[in-house]
């Protein structure tokens, strides 16, 4: 019989994990009816509420669940990650914690790895949240396409089915952001299982605007090159038009006409645009450096605190 694992990593999720448990249970009941078993691994990543609580109740009543609890909240990537690393099955399934991804979609990914599928993805098709989340996530997904991965689903996608092969790869990666990204960059080529994101009905979401700008940029920088390439493109204009402003200027002393640049207006906003140029190729070579920083470091993506 084959083994199932689902890691959720849970933060601030005290009232939709007991819905969450119900719904598990339905989709353990078709796993057994394909012969398969599931492990169940929650991963409680700082939460402030009951949610540890509530984590507690479903391993009484399921005790072969794993319950690991991080000392802070280190991030959702880190909190994945970790449970991974407690996962043993066959397959490994990512779900979240907030039952906006229905947990119907484990049932129907592991029917595609039965299959033959090792790399499962649930991309949305649509979502219901608030439109200001819904354009951030558009425009996050349409660069991604455009500057990381053309083959990129449009509506992006977090839940996910692994075979046990590629696990060690996401497990053991230095990069601790955006593991489904880096999931689909390792080029096996995945089985779709679209679905509809749902409403949140419970709680609040903890992913803030700063939050969703971190991600967008660490995704950004983190994938791909093109800003570096960028930033020279930017560089060579600039320095060709300050040789061709230059030279403009030669040739008018030459041939002499000495009207020149009225005032010192021109010189000044030349200056500041060249200078705010420059600090903003700085500030994105110091991004890169600070990712190399970070690994090279190596201190611990996150630090637990208890296994239940």
């Amino acid at each position: 019989m084959k083994t199932v694992s689902v890691v959720i990593p849970v933060y601030y999720n005290a009232g939709s994990l007991p819905p969450l448990f119900a719904e598990l249970q339905k989709v353990e009941a078709q796993l057994h009816e394909r012969d398969c078993t599931m492990e169940l691994v929650f991963v409680d990543d700082g939460s402030g509420d009951e949610s540890l609580t509530e984590l507690l109740k479903i391993k009484q009543q399921r005790p072969d669940t794993r319950v690991v609890k991080l000392t802070r909240n280190f991030g959702e990537a880190h909190a994945y990650k970790t449970g991974l690393r407690y996962a043993t099955g066959d397959c490994t399934a990512r779900l979240s914690a907030d039952l906006q991804d229905p947990p119907e979609l484990v049932t129907k990914m592991t029917d595609q790895w039965l299959a033959g599928s090792k790399f499962v993805i649930a991309p949305r098709e649509s979502r219901d949240d608030p439109p200001v989340t819904t354009l951030f996530a558009a425009t996050f997904h349409w660069l991604v396409r455009k500057m990381i991965s053309k083959d990129y689903p449009k509506g992006g996608f977090v839940v996910t089915l692994m075979d046990a092969a590629l696990v060690p790869y996401i497990r053991d990666s230095s990069k601790n952001f955006n593991t489904a990204l880096l999931a689909h960059s390792l080029g096996y080529k995945p089985a779709v299982v679209p679905y509809q994101r749902r409403k949140r009905e419970h709680g609040k979401s903890r992913y803030t605007f700063a939050k969703k700008l971190t991600g967008f940029v660490n995704s950004i920088l983190g994938f791909s090159v093109l800003p570096i390439r960028i930033i020279s493109l930017i560089g060579f204009i600039v320095s060709l038009l300050s040789f061709a402003f230059g030279l403009f200027f030669v040739v008018q002393t030459l041939v002499g006409y000495r009207a020149g640049v009225p005032g010192t207006t021109m010189l000044v906003a030349l200056i500041t645009f060249l200078l705010g140029l420059v600090i903003i190729i700085l500030g994105i070579m110091g991004e890169y450096l600070w990712r190399i920083y970070d690994e090279v470091t190596t201190r611990p993506e996150a630090v637990v605190d208890e296994v239940y």
